[in-house]
């Protein structure tokens, strides 16, 4: 079984997901293909220089429907001999894609892909492809299903997580990602938007708001108290399941949930054959990979057992880690992971994360990855987990080490 290498990683600045966001008027292919270039041109590629495009995507109706994956290599300068997958794993979507290509890798079919994903959620409502988990009686009743928001306030009440600390993580995640984007930390992997005139639309994360403190944050109210509390009532669903939850604890709001934004990330994996050849040099080796399926209720535990998971599967402990990039979907999520493991908040997404900078769902597993080998890079670390929770009740992860 072969290796499987990451040679380069590149990724769109996040958009803020609005009307008055500046990559409003850019379509889901066209953020796909400027990513699919910059890859393409960066390493020098020409021809079947990968064996496919696997591209993540959670909301797959209009613009972002039909196999975007396939269009958006047609769109793209690559060479129309390479195919295109899409697929959805919801949050994961990205990250699934970059380790089905290493693993793909791996297992000797083909000797390199490019994966990854995108998601406009300003031009295509999260929601808009009408879930079956979420409108099928048959379905939604059997689960418990309440939607994330809920999930991750009752992650809070079941762990004992306050409002005080889901506001302090989400000031120290905007501080984190303003001192980034000011040290220039993303740069080796930020690629910039340009019209169709050349000129640069945007060229930084968009959604940050470096101002943010305790006070401000205090202001806001629970954006899930009312659908839990009065209507459509999924604090009473909740504690159907959970019964020995006398009440929900409803602590999280705009400030400390992720952003709804417009984005698009790349991985060039591929063995090491493939880097002789084109004489490209490897960042990183993916050591190992995982996927789990949890509580479809409480539904955002998964980065813990996906975690113990992938550990057990690799013979490592958690100390064997040097940085983790746990998504930061809601607060709640990144206080359980740190609790589960008692890891130093220090380690655990230092250049902040999507409550500061935006979660574009099919494009963050991706993003996080490129995020977590820059940061090694950095820091001259060896070792790095990334890992997202996912809807429906599934978590992922990947390992890599740097060579």
């Amino acid at each position: 079984m072969s290796d499987a290498y990451i040679y380069d990683a590149v990724r769109s600045p996040r958009g803020k997901g609005r009307k008055d966001g500046a990559l409003h008027e850019v379509t889901a292919v066209r953020l796909s293909s400027e990513v699919l270039n910059a890859l393409k041109e960066r390493n020098g590629l020409e021809g079947h220089a990968v064996e496919d495009v696997i591209w993540g995507n959670v909301t797959q109706v209009m613009e972002q429907g039909g196999c975007l994956a396939r269009t958006a290599v047609l769109a793209s300068d690559l060479d129309e001999s390479i195919p295109g997958l899409a697929i959805n794993r919801f949050c994961a979507s990205g990250m699934e894609a970059v380790n089905l290509a290493a693993n793909q890798v791996k297992g000797g079919a083909g000797e390199a892909y490019i994966a990854g994903g995108v998601e406009m959620m300003g031009r295509v409502a999260m929601g808009s492809d009408g879930a079956a988990i979420a409108v099928d009686p048959s379905v939604a009743m059997k689960t418990y299903f309440v939607p994330q928001g809920i999930s991750a306030d009752i992650i809070a009440t079941e762990y004992g997580f306050n409002r005080d600390q889901a506001d302090a993580l989400a000031v120290e995640s905007q501080k984190r990602a303003a001192e980034a984007w000011e040290d220039k930390r993303f740069a080796k992997s930020i690629i910039e938007v340009k019209d169709q005139n050349g000129l640069t639309i945007l060229d930084h994360d968009e959604y940050m708001r470096p101002g943010t403190d305790m006070q401000a944050l205090g202001s806001l109210n629970p954006s899930f108290q009312q659908m839990g509390e009065v209507m459509p009532g999924f604090d009473a669903v909740a504690k159907l399941k959970y019964p020995h939850l006398e009440k929900i604890n409803h602590i999280h709001h705009a400030g400390n949930s992720s952003g709804i934004v417009d984005g698009s990330a790349g991985v060039l994996i591929g063995s090491k054959e493939f880097g002789e050849k084109w004489g490209l040099k490897p960042r990183a080796r993916i050591r190992q990979t995982c996927k789990i399926g949890t509580d479809p209720t409480i539904m955002l535990t998964g980065p813990v057992p996906a975690t113990q998971k992938i550990l057990a599967d690799s013979g490592m402990e958690i100390g064997d880690i040097d940085l983790f990039e746990v998504n930061e979907a809601f607060a709640s999520v990144v206080l359980r992971f740190m609790q589960a493991f008692d890891v130093d908040p220090a380690l655990v997404n230092p250049n902040g994360g999507s409550i500061a900078m935006g979660h574009p769902l099919g494009a963050t597993g991706a993003i996080i990855i490129g995020t977590l080998l820059d940061e090694m890079e950095r820091t001259d670390k060896e070792t790095g987990l990334a890992t997202l929770c996912i809807a429906s009740g599934m978590g992922a992860a990947t390992i890599i080490e740097r060579v």
